[in-house]
């Protein structure tokens, strides 16, 4: 190999080595020996250290004993006589370089202030997160194993200018990958560059600004390590194995943007000890020959245009991009994208405009059907008014020889993850409790709502192309239009809803998983029962079981029950097992009857939350249309942000509306009669049901002794209420 390459990854591995010594040495003398280290959150210490070497550092005199490590592994700077194979020189140097490189940033978490957010996302003073902590490693770490992110581009330095770091970015995340950014050039990072540009920084976008620095690329390489440890069953300290696991199984690669230094030769040399190749725009010596990466180790010389590809050529990484037909990018990498208030053209939404929105799936013959007709019903973007209030409804119609009514909702939950890869668009909800926000920059890119509908053509028919054989779209605007079809969509809601009336869990052997809101929530899985249907409201038992007729591959699973380990709570070791597989190992149990005992986790597209009223010795409904405060003190928003992610928090479970009617509803407290408090609106809406169930259990007026906003919007209220109504909960057990 190149002796430039040899002795500048060298010299900078020295640099990089006695840079953390200095560093260290003048940390113990302000903490001392016994000072605690550590990334922030991690079981997994100082993670390349610990997954290459098994020794677990946590505190300033473990950082010693690694440093006598590095300097052993620190070959010569190479004789300007004397020539010798370099490479294996170079690999040993590259290994030190990220031992070291490791200890200058943990150090870097003893400073006041730490330089770094410590969040998903920059802050409005901040922009680099640093370390990831261990849920944002499994909420995206299991991404490179399942395949949903093919793998990750560590880019460092700057592009020449603004302009060319959005086209990279941009070209990177269709592709679906992560982008890890660190280092700079002559003061100037890629991350500030597309920060300067407006463009999105963070875990949810998948353009994560680690470090300015460029030993922040230990990040990069720190995130492959845990992801071996905790996906590729590989033990601390084998070495060998976690290389191996991440040439063939991490799909990364390193972008050099600007002139290397000599440190940044020797933290390229630490990631090809990975398998990860680099390619660099300047002109620097390749490394061409096949080894310790799959191909080419080192490839120069690559205009920013072509830099891409030629990445996933020496990568051997092959993407298959699902092509739609838009003026926005499209790809998985805009699923968790924010559109803000200010940054939003429109949105639809009827708890913020009171106007008519719903999504809608419905089969028809055949002949009834114009293959990929796609019609705007009123107004397309182009003829609304920013941030007017207007309906929205959106029906696509579909036919085929296999469809059946049934498969309808499987299609119709789709929509939300559909529309969510479009650069610029945001949806949340389902039914007629969508959200749909779209941006400024996609209206001005030429975005309407008749691209709505390419979007839903496109993706139905790639991925369900087995049942549906032709398909339209209606989008509609027009508010006379919209009325007839959100009656009749309502209708079909209720009637899929009535479906399992009389269907108990007892009746059945086979529950159904959904892990549809992974996406949002990575921990959460839904457990869907006849008597208990999705988080959502979108999805019930039958769903679950013709969504896996659908595609037996796909999020909902069938899961066997087991033996019952607690009928009252709603336990058995079926759901166990798969809870605890499903939550990626973070869950040993899950109760579905109970809110107080090891309740099922809360992903973010709830319907209702039910939350605990210690003092009124019962609980509270509320539904995300309720925007005031309630009773336990917090709103909607501020429950969803605190339960949700895939959370499970006793006291608190999100659930939908149809499961308040559940005679399963909260069993293990008490059921139905636990209910103190609803909104109005939602009380109403479920009258008739809280009228039944109560007469079901000796009560005829258990609507009337629930209390809702009108009456009272604090707990104090709330007993006062419930003492003038002889509400039940009173003379119930304690909750807690």
């Amino acid at each position: 190999m190149s002796k430039i390459i040899a002795s500048a990854a060298i010299k900078g591995a020295h640099k990089i080595a006695n840079l953390a010594d200095q560093n260290l040495n003048q940390a113990i003398q302000k903490f001392g020996n016994n000072q605690k280290i550590e990334f922030p959150n991690t079981a997994y210490y100082l993670p390349i250290i610990y997954s290459m070497l098994g020794i677990k550092v946590e505190k300033l005199s473990d950082m010693v004993t690694i440093l006598d490590k590095v300097r052993n592994l620190l070959p010569e700077v190479p004789s300007p006589t004397l020539h010798v194979p370099y490479l294996g020189h170079v690999l040993d140097a590259g290994m030190a370089t990220l031992f070291a490189e490791e200890i200058i940033e943990a150090l870097k978490y003893l400073e006041n202030p730490i330089p770094y957010t410590m969040t998903i996302s920059p802050t409005s003073e901040n922009i680099w997160l640093g370390a990831a902590d261990d849920k944002i490693m499994r909420e995206r770490g299991i991404e490179f194993v399942d395949g949903s992110a093919p793998g990750f581009a560590a880019c460092v330095g700057a592009c020449p200018d603004n302009k060319t770091a959005v086209k990279l970015a941009r070209e990177l995340q269709e592709k679906n990958l992560y982008i890890f950014l660190a280092g700079n050039n002559n003061g100037k990072s890629m991350s500030e560059q597309l920060k300067e540009e407006g463009v999105q920084l963070g875990w949810e976008t998948r353009l994560i600004p680690f470090s300015k620095d460029i030993y922040g690329a230990i990040f990069a390489l720190g995130f492959a390590s845990r992801a071996a440890l905790a996906f590729g069953g590989v033990e601390p300290g084998d070495f060998k194995r976690n290389l191996i696991y991440n040439k063939h199984r991490i799909f990364a690669f390193v972008l050099a943007l600007g002139e290397v230094s000599d440190e940044w030769y020797a933290t390229a040399a630490g990631a090809i000890n990975y398998g990860f190749p680099v390619i660099s725009y300047t002109d620097i010596p390749q490394i061409l020959p096949t080894g310790v990466c799959l191909y080419e180790h080192v490839v120069s010389n690559i205009p920013f245009d072509n830099m891409v590809e030629k990445a996933l050529e020496v990568r051997g990484l092959k993407i298959v991009k699902t092509h739609v037909d838009i003026p926005v990018a499209y790809a998985s990498a805009f699923e968790g994208e924010r559109i803000r208030k200010e940054d939003t053209y429109i949105e639809f939404n009827y708890t913020r405009t009171k106007e008519l929105t719903f999504e809608f799936v419905t089969s028809k013959k055949i002949e009834e059907i114009e293959d990929g007709k796609i019609e705007v019903l009123g107004k397309d973007l182009d003829e609304l008014s920013e941030m007017s209030k207007n309906s929205l409804g959106i029906v696509v119609e579909v036919a085929g020889a296999r469809m059946q009514s049934d498969f309808e909702p499987i299609l119709e939950r789709q929509i939300h993850s559909f529309l969510n890869e479009a650069q610029g668009v945001f949806h949340m909800g389902q039914r007629n409790i969508n959200w749909i926000r779209i941006s400024k920059t996609a209206k001005d890119k030429g975005f309407l709502l008749s691209h709505i509908g390419t979007i839903l053509l496109a993706r139905i028919m790639g991925e369900y192309s087995s049942i549906v054989d032709k398909a339209q779209v209606k989008i509609i605007t027009d508010k006379n239009i919209i009325e007839k079809y959100y009656k009749t969509a309502m209708d079909t809601y209720h009637h899929r809803d009535d479906r399992l009336k009389g269907l108990t869990d007892e009746a059945v052997d086979t529950f159904y998983t959904c892990t549809l809101c992974q996406s949002f929530a990575p921990d959460h899985i839904c457990i869907v029962t006849p008597e208990r249907s999705g988080l959502c409201g979108a999805y019930n038992w039958l769903d679950g079981k013709a969504a896996y007729e659908i595609n037996p591959h796909g999020p909902n699973q069938p899961i066997p029950k087991g033996d019952i380990a607690d009928p009252i709570l709603g336990q058995w070791k079926g759901v166990n097992d798969a809870v605890y597989k499903g939550s990626h190992q973070k869950l040993e149990r899950m109760n579905a009857y109970s809110i107080m005992e090891d309740p099922m986790t809360s992903c973010g597209c709830f319907e209702c939350i039910s939350a605990i009223l210690p003092m009124a010795n019962g609980i509270m409904i509320v539904d995300r249309d309720h925007l005031e405060m309630t009773p336990c003190g917090m709103k909607f928003s501020t429950l969803a942000g605190s339960i949700g992610g895939g959370q499970q928090v006793p006291g608190f479970v999100g659930h939908s509306k149809y499961y308040i009617g559940s005679k399963k509803f909260m069993l293990a407290e008490g059921g139905i009669f636990r209910v103190v408090w609803m909104p109005k609106k939602l009380k109403d809406d479920m009258k008739d049901i809280l009228i039944a169930r109560g007469k079901e259990d000796g009560i005829e007026n258990l609507y009337e002794m629930i209390a809702d906003e009108t009456v009272a919007t604090d707990e104090e209220a709330v007993m006062t209420y419930l003492e003038k109504t002889g509400h039940p909960a009173l003379t119930m057990d304690p909750l807690m």
